[in-house]
Order: C-alpha cells, then structure tokens, then sequence
C-alpha cells in the first residue's frame, strides 16, 4: 500500500501564487489612487487659501488681484521637487495643474488640472478629482 504525501503538490503552490499576485495587484492600484486622491485634497487647500487670499485683497483693494504675487500665499507657478502641482489663475479662478515633469510626476495618463471659482466658491477641472 502506498502512503500519501503530507505536502503541497506543485499545482497547489502555483496557484497560491497567482491568487496572492492578482490579489496584492489590485491592493497597489487601489493604494495609487487613494495617494493621488490625497494629492487632489493638498491642491483643494492650497486654492481655498487663494480664494481666501483674494477675498481679502478684494475687500481691501475692491477688485480681485490678477495674479498671485499680491497675494500672501506660497502658490509656485512652476512644478518644483518640493509641490505636486503648478498654480496660476486671475480675477475670476484659480487652477493647480498636477506636474508632469519636475516635482513628483504621476503616471503620464494621470494628469488633470482642479479650478476654484472665486465667486461661486465651486470646485471644477478633471473628473475624479474635484
């Protein structure tokens, strides 16, 4: 009589693998997607104290500044290593578009641009991200 064998066959084993590589395959893509939603939430911010920045010159100066540079607030225009997105705007809106070079790039089919109306206070630009 022949006695069974107590371990895994080789076909057990494969396939515990693919399942644990499909399973840690969607844990990574999920995780990007929450760090860029993360990223999104720091362009909000930075906006939103633009807006307040302007809501103040304007009730000082009474009209909004048409650029940043009256205003006291840490908006980089160009992507730098140091800020995710780049930041410009006028009299109406505000607009953080994600780098792509420079900074910390996402991956190329990422990027997308968050506006902030300063009247309205409404948030616009790339779907899923506003």
């Amino acid at each position: 009589m022949k006695k069974k064998s107590e371990g895994f066959t080789l076909l057990e084993i494969i396939i515990v693998v693919i399942i644990i590589g499909i399973l840690a395959t969607l844990g990574f893509i999920q995780y990007s997607k929450l760090i860029e939603k993360s990223r999104a939430a720091e362009a909000k911010r930075a906006l939103g104290e633009i807006s307040r920045a302007q809501v103040a010159y304007s009730e000082e100066y009474g009209a909004y500044a048409t650029d940043f540079a009256n205003l006291s607030v840490v908006a980089p225009s160009s992507c730098t290593s140091t800020h995710y997105f780049s930041y410009s705007g006028d009299d109406t809106a505000a607009t953080a578009t994600r780098c792509s070079t420079g900074g910390k790039p996402p991956d190329p089919s990422e990027s997308y641009t968050i506006t902030l109306n300063y009247s309205s206070g409404e948030f616009g630009g790339s779907p899923g991200y506003y």
